[in-house]
């Protein structure tokens, strides 16, 4: 009967994890057995049970400490394992063989209690004590006794049961069990009087207080089961090894009166193995219901709103943020999935892809905007209020996703981009300045190549085919090797020899020799500030530098291809790929030279192996938010991150929404995000939201010019049908320039105090006639996410509508159907540099890629004046830059500075530090 229910129990087990497996291929329940020292029975224990494990599908593994390891080591080890969401189960392997004194209590107890598979923590015991037995994690010897007892078939509930023994691995533990399972018992011990009377009584006796053979048949009542848990070395000349194992009843008298006896060895001992196995999966099964994708146990923030609204930075401190970490477990991140970077802001690994990518993605929305103003239409204060409305109010999972912004803005003249009024990310100030150093990591890695460049045409200038080469591939310990990024280099000049010594005079001077044109330098040093006096510089001034100067500028950092890459990329080994093909300049001989070429792509990955994990925030009301990148909407797309995106997708679960945001107007940031940012991504999004307000479309109808700290001009602030028709063209060319993609538009109006209801009902109307899907009013600047639950529901209904999403353009047709279908351009003039370029990179094999149209952003055609809708203008592509890395070609229409310059009166006037609080002031 024994061995029917180890292989019962084992089979059922099995089934088990093929169910975990079918539910979630990627899943498999993780056991660690954790051994100090080398003790020979240690061992062959632990044997016992990772065989038992593979058998059933767990995934085991044996962690041994040497015996010189301390208590503070072996505590460690046990809190990595804990905080492992791969690993469900832990075994301390007792006793623990180490030279040092330990306190084994303190051991058993630092165990997680819900990966406490053996059952000792004094959690799981006193649960099992206090008869929560479904919340908790019995011990498997006791486990495994009620087991043998269930399969005699004899009913515990009413039986007398005696229990021999009191340890906390046995005796106490089996008293619980049974006494929840409604068994009158007995504990008995070594002060325990007449012990043979009270034996003689058990229907049910378990003995575990070793000392063999103690208990005799004569004891033992007539059909009792009788559970043997001792395991004790008896002298035995006849065996080999001097000895036998017995146990603490005398097998031989007691099996003619019990009903069923477990023998030893061979009865309890294997038991236990199979019930620290079904612990295991028990724990993996607790754990997938506990962390099961788009199932959100989220608890939402308050907002105490107030009137007139505060200053943003007042709003952002009046709201007590939750701690990240708990955030984090709201929605559905494992512990060691995330990085806390102080209590509000956190890393998410990467490695939650593998987890999830599985599972079904939530709904895509896309934010974007009518042509910007001056007035601004309020894109993230809209995002974050829809994030918070289908999140706290509509009770959606839902994720906003944004991008990091520059700093140079928030010291300049903008400001921060948290969002505004009472639809923010917080807190403003950490999401408005350092962050978690992503952008910094950018600039270093930017200026690294920079650096490389000029210090390798310098170096190639100074010296010999034969010296340089011995310098790139220096003596150590008597010997040349080439690094693995040089075989690379060596490989893609067809030379394939890896012994350095080898190499003709001709390859040494190919392998050598980048021969750079200084004139074709693309790559720009970066700096994260507005500073209009870098936009030209001349650099190798210093007269170390033997007179080779040349002209160069600094960007902005978010204008770095890398921040593009960043952007755009999907794991870290493809960052790698995409940081190598950057290309940096041309060779003389017209080839295009890249960072892996310099021999530096490698040190750029590191650089960035941790700006690669999105930043996790919140909103005002405890909405979650990745905010990660941040690149340029001109001369990049400028769009959030894809891991980003495809990460909270897979969080949100299939009803749920992820709301992302694309830079500048329709024109810009949302044909961007389309055709670049969806076409690398693979994901198709659901529904667009265009933001409008009446004032700019005012403005698009002819308004007067604002101008910053004056009163805004009557026409702004008063009803003007007038202008908001002829300025509603431009809304109308918008949802058009959606609709080329397939994909349904809902228009939020921005409302504003001065807006009429008269005014907001004739843009909604007129939005609806062009062919928005829905139009609604929104008020979630002044009412969080309250006001924005219209919208909310609009998107939601929107999403469920037929969609037939297409890109706009073949990689063969691109500019020109841009400039016609979404600028309203007649045709497009290509200026001679810009012709030159089209031959250049169809000769470097650059031809194909996607086009980021670099324009203002203040017009739909390149003259930033011209409101509205313009018509009958030839666009002019001046020149065509490559980012080649980040995977498409700029053509630029007009001219435009790549980094800022500060105002008269810039922002950073009114920043400081209270010493006191350490709060700080004037941020906006």
């Amino acid at each position: 009967m024994l061995n029917q229910t180890l292989l019962q129990v084992r089979e059922r087990l099995k089934k088990d994890v093929e169910q975990l497996k079918l539910k979630n291929p990627n899943f498999r329940p993780g056991l660690v057995v954790l051994q100090v020292g080398d003790r020979d029975d240690s061992n062959l224990y632990i044997s016992m049970k990772l065989k038992a494990a593979a058998e059933i599908g767990i995934n085991a593994m044996h962690l041994r400490l040497p015996a010189t390891a301390t208590e503070e080591e072996i505590l460690h080890s046990i809190t990595e394992v804990n905080k492992n969401s791969s690993v469900h189960g832990l075994i301390v392997q007792l006793p623990l063989d180490s030279v040092h004194e330990i306190d084994t209590e303190k051991v058993t107890n630092s165990v997680a209690p819900e990966k406490d598979v053996d059952g000792l923590t004094s959690i799981n015991a006193g649960k099992l004590s206090r008869g929560d037995l479904g919340n908790c994690l019995i011990p498997c010897t006791p486990n495994g006794c009620m087991e043998l007892i269930k399969q005699t078939g004899v009913s515990v509930a009413g039986k007398r049961a005696v229990v021999i023994g009191r340890s906390k691995i046995v005796g106490a533990p089996m008293h619980d069990l049974l006494l929840w399972n409604h068994a009158t018992v007995t504990t008995c011990h070594s002060k325990t009087v007449d012990l043979a009377a009270e034996v003689g009584r058990a229907d049910i006796l378990v003995v575990g207080i070793g000392k063999a053979e103690m208990v005799k048949g004569e004891w033992i009542k007539k059909g009792a089961v009788v559970i043997d848990c001792g395991i004790n070395h008896v002298i035995d000349e006849t065996k080999s090894s001097g000895k036998r194992v017995v146990g603490d009843v005398h097998f031989q008298s007691a099996k003619e009166q019990a009903g069923f006896i477990t023998p030893v060895p061979g009865g309890v001992g294997p038991m236990t193995v199979a019930m620290l196995m079904a612990n295991t999966v028990l724990s993996a099964k607790r754990f997938l219901e506990s962390h099961q994708a788009g199932k959100w146990n989220i608890s939402y923030t308050r907002l105490n709103l107030r009137k007139p609204v505060p200053s943003d930075i007042v709003i952002s401190r009046s709201c007590a943020a939750k701690s990240i970490d708990s955030l984090a477990r709201e929605v559905g991140l494992f512990s060691d999935e995330v990085e806390l970077y102080g209590k509000t802001k956190a890393k998410v690994q990467l490695t939650i892809i593998k987890r999830l990518q599985s599972l079904p993605d939530g709904k895509y929305v896309v934010v974007t905007g009518i042509t910007p103003t001056p007035l601004g239409e309020g894109k993230s204060t809209t995002t974050i209020g829809l994030a918070q409305a289908m999140g706290a109010h509509m009770k959606l999972n839902v994720f906003a996703c944004v991008r990091q912004p520059s700093q140079g803005p928030t010291f300049g003249i903008k400001g921060g981009a948290a969002g505004g009024g009472y639809s923010q990310v917080i807190p403003m100030e950490e999401f408005n300045l350092h962050l978690t150093g992503d952008i910094h990591a950018i600039t270093a890695a930017n200026n690294l190549v920079a650096a490389a460049v000029d210090a390798r045409i310098f170096h190639e200038a100074t010296q010999s085919d034969k010296a340089l080469y011995n310098r790139l591939v220096p003596l150590s310990g008597g010997e040349r090797t080439f690094s693995p990024i040089q075989i690379n280099r060596l490989k893609k000049l067809g030379i394939q020899k890896t012994e350095p010594s080898a190499l003709t005079e001709e390859e040494i001077n190919r392998f050598a020799r980048l021969d750079i044109d200084p004139s074709s330098v693309t790559w720009q040093r970066v700096l994260d500030t507005n500073d209009r006096f870098l936009r030209k510089i001349t650099i190798g001034q210093s007269p170390t530098e033997k007179g080779y100067t040349r002209e160069a500028q600094f960007d902005i950092t978010v204008a770095s291809e890398i921040m593009a890459v960043l952007a755009l990329t999907s794991s870290l080994e493809d960052m790698r790929q995409r940081l190598a093909k950057m290309v940096v300049a041309t060779s003389r001989r017209g080839d295009p030279i890249t960072t892996e070429d310099l021999g530096v792509s490698g040190a750029l990955t590191v650089l960035m192996k941790d700006a690669i994990k999105p930043n996790l925030m919140q909103t005002l009301e405890g909405t979650p938010v990745f905010v990660h990148a941040g690149p340029f909407a001109n001369i990049a797309h400028g769009n959030s991150s894809i891991l980003a995106d495809k990460i909270a997708l897979k969080l949100v679960g299939p009803e749920g929404f992820v709301v992302t945001e694309a830079g500048f107007g329709a024109d810009i940031g949302m044909e961007k995000f389309f055709n670049i940012k969806c076409r690398y991504s693979g994901l198709r999004p659901h529904v667009v939201v265009l933001v409008a307000t009446i004032r700019a479309l005012k403005m698009h109808g002819g308004g007067p010019t604002v101008t910053a700290g004056m009163p805004l001009p009557k026409e702004y602030v008063e009803e003007n049908f007038n202008l908001l028709e002829k300025g509603c063209n431009n809304m109308r060319k918008q949802i058009e320039n959606a609709k080329h993609f397939g994909v349904p538009v809902v228009v939020a109006v921005n409302a504003f105090k001065t807006d009429t209801e008269a005014e907001l009902d004739l843009v909604c109307t007129l939005a609806k006639s062009a062919g928005a899907f829905d139009a609604v009013r929104c008020s979630h600047w002044a009412e969080g996410g309250a006001g924005a639950v219209a919208l909310g529901e609009a998107v939601q209904k929107a999403s469920s509508a037929p969609s037939n999403f297409k890109f706009l353009y073949d990689l063969d047709v691109r500019i020109r159907i841009i400039a016609q279908k979404i600028y309203g351009a007649d045709d497009i003039e290509l200026l001679p540099e810009a012709q030159h370029k089209v031959a250049l990179y169809t000769k470097q094999g650059f031809a194909n890629l996607p086009v980021c149209m670099a324009k203002t952003h203040l017009s739909l055609s390149h003259e930033a004046e011209k409101k509205g809708v313009p018509k009958g203008f030839i666009l002019p592509i001046r020149d065509i830059r490559a980012s080649v890395g980040a995977g498409f070609l700029f053509p630029l229409v007009g001219t435009m500075p790549t980094i800022p310059g500060l105002p008269t009166r810039p922002c950073f006037y009114d920043i400081d530090l209270d010493p006191e609080t350490e709060q700080v002031n004037g941020l906006f």
